[in-house]
């Protein structure tokens, strides 16, 4: 089979890649993804999360090697496997990050990435339940609402403002800094994934784009410097499309530089050790991995509102899934992470380095730790790391897990602001309007002492699921891409995914993801344009 295009990955940037690059009919494009279809109702109803997290069902569920840092332990990395992505398993926030992010990203060299320039592509994809304004659009195919609050988020929020921190009611509008409630994508009580925004209102209407699902990447074909198809594996059987104009990789902070190595393209030293030929030496590919460190404060509480495992709750728990199942309203609908909060650690900060989460039930160990009860949850965020890890390969099989080292809480820098969060945190916990939960800590109780809490942090802490970097945009010998995102030293073949972010932004990753497949497909139409 041959294409115009090959999209390797169906997710947050695959999903808009093939929707944009497809709208012409004269040209042919082929989506390929590892996972099977969305079909899983854990995917659509947003409290599913809780299913799908600590487990295998539509998700890598990748192991971190052992984490120094983390005094010995092996980290977690949840990614989607499925159409549609980690935009298909993640919690459904909505955050852009701070604008300045992006002016750093132009900073660095890479020209057409300043705020500036990648707000009208953050509301091209938007259809925002507030309407079109200045920092926000209408009509787009993704859409930003808010989730239907329970009273423990609002308590918090009020027990944030108590606290003095000032309330934020649209932490993707002018400012960032504050405490409010978080944009979601969920749409009447389902969550509005990638694939159901931008893949199935188009994909059996165009008869020019291809989905296949259970298709594994094995290796990018090429030419001499030019990329020319994808060798691929359906059920076992390999195959190899051919593409015409352009392969372009979506497969993910992970998937995307281990294809790259597979297919011979990296640092020498690595593919080597793999008994892999050297196709294309780029040192980069793999390397600058960033992700935010997060520490989980769980707390027991009497309030059986709030989520949870207990004989009293099963009854309520039959009542919800039935009226989810009438109504799509009702506790099931919601992310559980209803608000949070951006917030400085020092004043002098010229933007908030933490980011809190909270959540309306007992969230341990990415759930992975179940306990009796009920009780509340409280995420401690670094939004900018000093701490920088890498990826490469266990072996040389497609089907094997990559080498993945994050080196969470590496540097002391992330610990110590780690720490002040969580004094932070503990502070707006013991506000009045929190009182009626009657909430008790469950981990370094009667633990205040900063050598108690450090050890605490390093006990506890993982990540919250916002890899970046391996495959970064610049011009420097650790360049993987140019800012127009196409492979340093390779025709044909670009990167689109949260790989390809210099530095990570403050805040979730799902947004910016969509965003940078949205600058690139206009990049590429342009390109198309100018060698018809």
């Amino acid at each position: 089979m041959t294409f115009d295009y090959i999209i390797v990955g169906a997710g947050s940037a695959g999903c808009v890649l093939a929707n944009r690059l497809s709208a012409d009919p004269a040209v042919s494009v082929c989506l390929l993804e590892a996972g099977p279809q969305d079909s899983s109702p854990f995917i659509h109803m947003p409290a599913g999360i809780a299913v799908i997290l600590p487990t295998k069902h539509v998700n890598w569920a990748f192991n971190t090697v052992p984490q120094p840092g983390l005094n010995g332990r092996l980290g977690y990395q949840p990614r989607g496997k499925t159409l549609g992505g980690s935009s298909s398993i993640n919690g459904m926030i909505y955050i852009r990050g701070h604008k300045t992010d992006f002016d750093d990203w132009h900073a660095l060299g890479n020209e057409g990435w300043s705020y500036d320039d990648v707000l009208p592509y953050f509301r091209k994809s938007e259809n925002y339940y507030g309407g079109e304004c200045e920092y926000h659009g209408a009509g787009g195919e993704l859409y930003v609402g808010r989730a239907d609050v329970q009273q423990t988020t609002h308590d918090f929020v009020k027990a944030g403002t108590d606290a003095g921190h000032a309330f934020n009611a649209d932490f993707n509008g002018k400012e960032q800094e504050g405490v409010g409630y978080f944009d979601v994508n969920i749409r009447d009580g389902r969550r509005w994934s990638a694939a159901t925004a931008f893949l199935k209102p188009v994909r059996e209407a165009r008869k020019n784009l291809t989905v296949i699902s259970g298709a594994l990447a094995e290796r990018v074909l090429l030419q001499g410097k030019q990329a020319v198809g994808i060798e691929l594996s359906v059920k076992g059987n390999r195959q190899i499309i051919s593409a015409r104009k352009e392969v372009l990789l979506c497969g993910g902070v992970f998937g995307t530089p281990q294809l790259m190595m597979l297919s011979g393209i990296g640092p020498e030293a690595e593919l080597k050790k793999h008994g892999i030929p050297v196709q294309h030496e780029l040192p980069g590919v793999g390397e600058n991995l960033k992700d935010h460190p997060d520490v989980v404060q769980c707390y027991k509480s009497t309030d059986r509102s709030l989520m949870g495992v207990s004989l009293r709750a099963s009854p309520r728990l039959t009542k919800d899934l039935y009226d989810y199942s009438r109504t799509k309203k009702g506790p099931l609908a919601s992310n559980l992470a209803e608000a949070g909060a951006f917030l400085k650690t020092d004043a002098t900060l010229d933007r908030p380095d933490i980011q809190l989460h909270s959540v309306v039930g007992l969230i341990d160990n990415h759930n992975r730790k179940l306990h009796w009860g009920h009780g509340f949850s409280a995420h401690i965020c670094v939004l900018r790391p000093k701490s920088v890890g890498s990826m490469g390969l266990n072996s040389p099989d497609p089907k094997d897990a990559p080498r993945i080292d994050p080196n969470i809480l590496g540097d002391d820098h992330d610990v110590e602001t780690m720490l002040k969060g969580f004094r932070m945190t503990r502070e707006i916990i013991a506000q009045s309007p929190m009182a009626h939960l009657q909430l008790k800590e469950m981990y370094g109780i009667n633990q205040d002492q900063d050598e108690q809490l450090i050890k605490l942090i390093r006990d506890r802490t993982d990540t919250i699921y916002h890899p970046v970097g391996t495959c970064k945009m610049g011009s420097d010998e650790m360049a993987v891409v140019d800012s127009k995102l196409r492979v340093h030293g390779i025709q044909g073949l670009r990167v689109v995914d949260a790989s390809v972010m210099p530095t990570l932004i403050g805040g979730n990753t799902n947004a910016p993801t969509i965003m940078i497949a949205e600058r690139a497909a206009e990049w590429i139409l342009q390109d198309q344009a100018t060698n018809a």
